[in-house]
Order: structure tokens, then sequence, then C-alpha cells
């Protein structure tokens, strides 16, 4: 990560621009941790029309300038131009240095590689929606793309190096109709519409038997796999684990519509490595199906996250650290960075689901809060979450 360790005495009144890096604010840890050794600043920049933050700390003797973990910006180039204006505005002795801009890597354009946000807010087909969930080396989700050009597929996957090798293997096929994703499926689904999807592809998923709570498939997993699927539409497993099979069929035998199909050492037109080596060892493959009859609500993924008037002095006498957990979701407020000057405030959270939480700050002005950097993704653990937050902070 881009850092700086220096030693100046020198301040600077803040707001200042500096080879055209704007500085807007420099936020004081409020210390509620009451640990010393913690204390710590934000410092607000604005740089090619992106919002991020540095963060200012004691280190050892001498001074430490970093990137901010939660507020990174693409390129990286824009984080050390505003590290190195920060560090030079301050006649600063450098005493270590990794922000030299001049060798910066171009990255290849991945078109088939989209981020979570773009399903959010830009991602519409007129055609039917197949998802493999966990594609690995991709070989499956290859076949199934070629063989038929005229669906829309989605891969998620959160290994990068399978991401790369489906990517180039996208491109030497010259295959155009899939898309990839890193994010966790568990989430995914929330911003697929409703009555869409036509087959949901889950095979050979991490069993996690030591730690079930991980598994992809759960009773939530399962109602939004209904949700997203047309009628006739199927949720496949394909796994060599007999205890996560038995777990999977338990979860599906207990609901209130669908058909399940059942099946043993199946054939598939097309097989991974690892399925091929696991049948000359003689283990059995299981295979089961669930079909959706059901046609569901279509939903509406727009939401206000807006906090109306707060009570900042209020909050600093009833702040607490402690990790408010609920059924659905969670919150946790790690910290509070007070701008004296004009009564403002940086609040950092972290929110939403257990699996994928979410760490934002909330910029507090005159008791008005916004996101910084932009509102969260409207999944339903952070609708939640942002309504309590809306509580505590009135």
């Amino acid at each position: 990560m881009p850092h700086i360790v220096f030693n100046s005495d020198k301040k600077v009144e803040i707001p200042f621009k500096k080879n055209g890096v704007l500085f807007n604010f420099c936020a004081k840890s409020y210390n509620f941790t009451q640990d010393s050794r913690r204390v710590e600043y934000k410092i607000g920049v604005n740089y090619d029309n992106k919002d991020f933050l540095l963060t200012l700390r004691d280190k050892d003797d001498n001074k430490m300038l970093k990137a901010d973990k939660v507020t990174r910006v693409t390129p990286v180039s824009l984080v050390k131009d505003a590290l190195n204006a920060y560090v030079e505005s301050i006649d600063a002795n450098i005493v270590f240095s990794n922000t030299n801009s001049f060798n910066n890597k171009i990255e290849p354009q991945k078109e088939y590689l989209k981020d979570i946000e773009y399903f959010v807010n830009d991602f519409k087909t007129d055609k039917e929606i197949q998802i493999e969930i966990g594609f690995g080396s991709g070989r499956h989700l290859l076949y199934q793309a070629k063989n038929n050009p005229d669906v829309q597929f989605i891969g998620l996957e959160i290994h990068t190096p399978s991401i790369e090798q489906l990517l180039k293997q996208l491109k030497i096929q010259n295959i155009t109709n899939v898309l990839v994703v890193n994010y966790d499926a568990r989430l995914f689904m929330e911003f697929i519409d409703s009555n869409k999807v036509g087959k949901i592809f889950v095979h050979f998923p991490v069993p996690w038997d030591k730690k079930p709570h991980r598994r992809i498939y759960s009773n939530e997993f399962i109602d939004e796999a209904l949700r997203v699927l047309k009628i006739e539409g199927t949720l496949e497993l394909r796994t060599d684990s007999r205890k996560y099979f038995d777990y999977c069929t338990s979860l599906l035998t207990n609901l209130n519509s669908g058909r399940i199909i059942i099946d043993i050492n199946k054939d598939l037109e097309v097989s991974s490595k690892y399925e091929d080596r696991w049948k000359k060892q003689g283990k059995s493959i299981y295979d089961v199906v669930l079909q959706c009859q059901r046609e569901d609500k279509k939903i509406d993924l727009k939401h206000n996250f807006s906090f109306g008037k707060i009570d900042l002095e209020n909050f600093k006498k009833n702040i607490t650290n402690k990790p408010m957990v609920d059924e659905s979701f969670f919150i946790h407020i790690e910290d509070l960075f007070l701008i004296e000057e004009d009564n403002s405030a940086l609040i950092q959270v972290t929110i939403g689901s257990f699996n994928r939480p979410l760490s934002k700050y909330i910029f507090v002005k005159d008791n008005i809060a916004h996101y910084y950097q932009g509102n969260p993704l409207p999944t339903s653990a952070n609708i939640k979450a942002h309504e309590r937050l809306k509580e505590i902070l009135k």
C-alpha cells in the first residue's frame, strides 16, 4: 500500500490545494476506545473528481501518511500523487516513500469482467439468463456458453486465477455471451430481476463440513434462487460430498413449492478435471435439481439512503464500539473522527451482511449526514442496517 514516512513540525491550514490536489478537511480520531496509541487523522481529498481519504498517524519518532483502506480509488497513481502533494506542502524530511508514479502498469481491458455496481445500475438483457456459481476452471461454463449462444451467462467466482483463466479463454474462443463477476453468490441474487433465470448451476461447491454457515446453500439462498428462476427454471447442485448432498436435500424437501429431481452418477456432456479424477477413484457424484413452479413479484432495488437531521453531540455522548448484531444484519461503529473547526465529523462503520460486510464512512456537517463516496449497495442487509443507523444517529 502506498505510504510515506516523514518528519516535520510544519502545519498547514486546511482546506488547501497543491499540484491539483484539493485537501478538504482533517478529522481527528475521537478515540472512544480509550487507546492512546490509536489516535490518528483522516484527511479528506478530492482529486480528478474522486473523493478519498488519507490516514495520518505517528510511527515511532516520525509520522506516516498512507492510503485509507476503506476509500480506495483507481488508478493508485491518484493516491500516490495526493500523498506526495501533502508531504511537499509541509516541506517534510522523507524517511521512506514508495509513491513514485512514473512506472504505472496500465491494466488490460477486461470487457467481460464486471463489478457489482454494473449489475445494480446498468445490467439489462432480453435474453434468458443462466448463472454458474463457482465456475473454477470454467470448463462447464465455456461449454454451455458456446452451445447456447442465445443465452446470457453470468459466472460468479471469488478465486482470481480462475477468473483470469476464464477471461483468457473467452477471448481465445471468441465467446461473447458470458459476464464474470467477483462477488459472493449468497448476495448476488438480490440484484437479478425476478423470473428471469433459466438455470443456476452450483457444481462441486466447497462442502464446509466444519463451517456450515459458509455454505452457499441456505434457506435464504434457495428463496432468492426461486425468486429469480422462471417457471420450470432449475437450481442444479452437483457434488461429490454425501454430507453436502444430504444437507441440501433436507433443505429442499422442506419447501412449500418446487419439484425435486435426484440422480447419482449421472454423466454430463462436459465434466471438470476434478470430476474425472473422482470418477476414476470410484467416488459417487450426486445431483439434486430443484425446479421452480411459481412466479414471484418484481423487486425494486431503489432505496433512500438519506439520514435526515441527526444529533452529533448526543451521538458522541452515547457512542459505543460494541457490535450490534441482528438475525439478518449487523452494525459495528469502528471509530469517530472529529473536524473541530466546523462541528463536522466522519463516522467509520462496518454494516450489512455477515458474509459480505461493508466498510463505509458517514460524513456529518451541521447535523446533516451522508455516506462518503456514495451510498451502499441496496442489499436487504445494508438497507436494514441503514435504517437502524438512522435511529442511532437521531
